[in-house]
């Protein structure tokens, strides 16, 4: 470690000869470079053997305590000597605390017995037992429950006196209708009068019967709002408090870049995206890592981060796996810190497909069949606009109506249909929609599946901090049903077939990686599990009944791995 400061660590091998990259790495899709694995190799030897903290991270049997899996970055720096070292950073705080040996502070150490946060959170948090008490008040039942029966009670009484009253009003038709032709005029005018005063009557008895019940119903509506209303005021006292907590501590966050230039989160988010931060901004390895770079004159080389422990229950995250910077807290903010820094250029906005060829296995009038190449955009993205979609209109300007009906991941291969005019669109997406269209998909997993075939049924929704990645989520979530077939397991390898019952987005890429899952991430998947030359997943087999033959038809096109 150099002396003169600390958390600078330095390589524990002193001649290395890795060259540095020419530039900084691109945080949001990368792949490690050397001097970053080397940093990352010797961070996880000392989580491996460290004493100075206990955190269940999962990985042992029968250890104590809630088990949380952690993201962990290495910034590799050189100082001003031109020497080469790397600094640690945690996501979040880790074992309870933001203070570690070997890691770089917080920006800000809301943890800190005198800052304000926790001042703060305690007077939150007695507001919180306030609000319960409030809630739990027997008072407060009696009071519903009373009101319920005495509007029921009431609403019946009025109800029944309305029946009466309208037997009482036909009771008079009647009499009128008789006597009118038996009395005199002078004798009928007495009746009429007596008849009157009757419907007087029964008006106002049901004038007092309805005033009683709003006497008594407010009474008790009095008694109930007062105790709603008290618990409503807390909460209300709650929300400004927190709102109050959470933008005095926005304001500690001022982060830096490699121009010395220093801005509040605030500013960061309302520019990038006229937005509030999300809870958590700035606590992410690498904001940490990059302002503690920028504070000691540290020249920021290349980054990596990688989760360490079990994966949690929503995300997919494995053990030991590279990823990507998240976009939702740290996209705006790096953005800001990277200012500076000569940065790899961003992968997304090059177009993956530009020397591939499309490969048509079937065309009539009505559709066409592709055999898309991994890579290659089924329909225009926001950067890259070449797209199945615009080739073949380009080529086919006759097209009328929709082309496209269903897609596939850019990194899927295989078989997409399209169809050529409005009416066939229509019948064919029909068919999708009620799911009886039938397909299969053949993966290769990284690992061995024991089980031969099944059902996974896990609903999927979108991460909103880090779109486009997918996530379980059983409260909001679409639901997602794969079945599976297990066709070899070779070389630690297994080959599958997977028949999706619906069709989310990444659904089997999220079911083959996620723990509930298959717990076993596709060969090749660079959002859920390990980049290599290609995402080893292709659609191969499809039927569906024809637009204008009504005939059943079928395409398979085998695996190209």
């Amino acid at each position: 470690m150099h002396s003169e400061i600390p958390f600078l660590h330095q390589f524990s091998n002193t001649s290395i000869t890795i060259k540095p990259p020419k530039k900084f790495t691109y945080p949001f899709y990368y792949e490690p470079h050397p001097l970053a694995i080397l940093a990352a190799n010797e961070l996880q030897d000392y989580l491996c053997t460290q004493q100075d903290f206990e955190h269940n991270f999962g990985l042992q049997e029968g250890q104590k305590g809630l088990v949380i899996g952690k993201m962990f970055g290495v910034l590799v720096v050189e100082d001003l000597q031109g020497r080469l070292a790397y600094l640690a950073a945690c996501s979040g705080k880790l074992a309870g605390t933001n203070q570690h040996k070997y890691f770089v502070p917080p920006i800000f150490d809301m943890l800190d017995n005198e800052s304000f946060f926790l001042k703060e959170e305690e007077t939150i948090n007695k507001l919180n037992g306030k609000i319960k008490e409030l809630e739990q008040n027997p008072e407060l039942k009696i009071l519903e429950n009373q009101l319920i029966t005495i509007k029921e009670e009431y609403a019946v009484a009025l109800a029944a006196m309305r029946q009466l009253h309208k037997r009482n009003k036909n009771e008079r038709k009647n009499i009128r209708e008789v006597q009118k032709n038996i009395l005199s005029l002078e004798e009928y005018q007495l009746i009429e009068e007596d008849l009157i005063k009757q419907s007087y009557r029964d008006q106002h008895e049901y004038d007092v019967l309805k005033k009683e019940s709003k006497l008594v119903i407010g009474e008790v509506e009095n008694s109930l709002n007062a105790l709603l209303l008290d618990i409503e005021q807390h909460k209300e006292l709650r929300k400004q408090k927190s709102s109050d907590l959470q933008n005095r501590l926005f304001n500690q966050y001022q982060f830096l870049n490699a121009k010395g230039q220093k801005r509040s989160v605030l500013s960061i988010f309302d520019e990038a995206i006229k937005m509030q931060p999300p809870a958590g901004a700035g606590e992410c390895a690498a904001p940490k890592l990059l302002q503690y770079a920028y504070q000691n004159n540290l020249k920021p080389i290349c980054m990596a981060e990688f989760w360490w422990g079990a994966s949690p229950n929503s995300e997919v995250r494995k053990h030991n796996y590279y990823y990507p910077a998240c976009r939702g807290k740290c996209e705006p903010i790096l953005g800001h810190m990277l200012q500076g820094l000569d940065v790899d250029p961003n992968p997304m906005m090059d177009n993956p497909a530009k020397d591939k060829e499309l490969e048509i296995i079937f065309e009539d009038n009505d559709i066409i069949i592709i055999n898309k190449p991994a890579e290659f955009l089924s329909v225009p993205g926001i950067n890259v606009q070449d797209s199945v979609q615009n080739r073949i209109l380009e080529s086919r300007p006759d097209i009328t109506g929709p082309v496209i009906i269903h897609r596939l991941d850019m990194s899927t291969s295989g078989i997409l249909v399209l169809a050529k005019n409005k009416e066939a669109h229509q019948y064919i997406q029909e068919q999708f929609i009620n799911h009886t269209v039938v397909k299969r998909y053949t993966a290769l997993l990284d690992g061995v599946i024991e089980k031969k075939s099944g059902i996974i049924d896990l609903p999927l929704r979108v991460d909103l901090e880090d779109r486009p990645r997918q996530m379980v989520c059983y409260t909001h979530g679409k639901p997602a049903r794969t079945k599976y077939e297990v066709v070899e397991v070779r070389d630690g390898k297994t080959r599958i077939h997977y028949y999706p019952l619906s069709g989310r987005t990444h659904q089997l890429r999220v079911h083959s990686a996620h723990n509930k899952g298959l717990n076993t991430p596709i060969v090749g998947d660079d959002l859920y599990g390990k980049r290599a030359d290609r995402l080893y997943l292709h659609a191969a087999y499809i039927s569906f009944i024809h637009p204008t033959t009504k005939i059943k038809i079928e395409f398979e096109v085998t695996a190209p791995f």
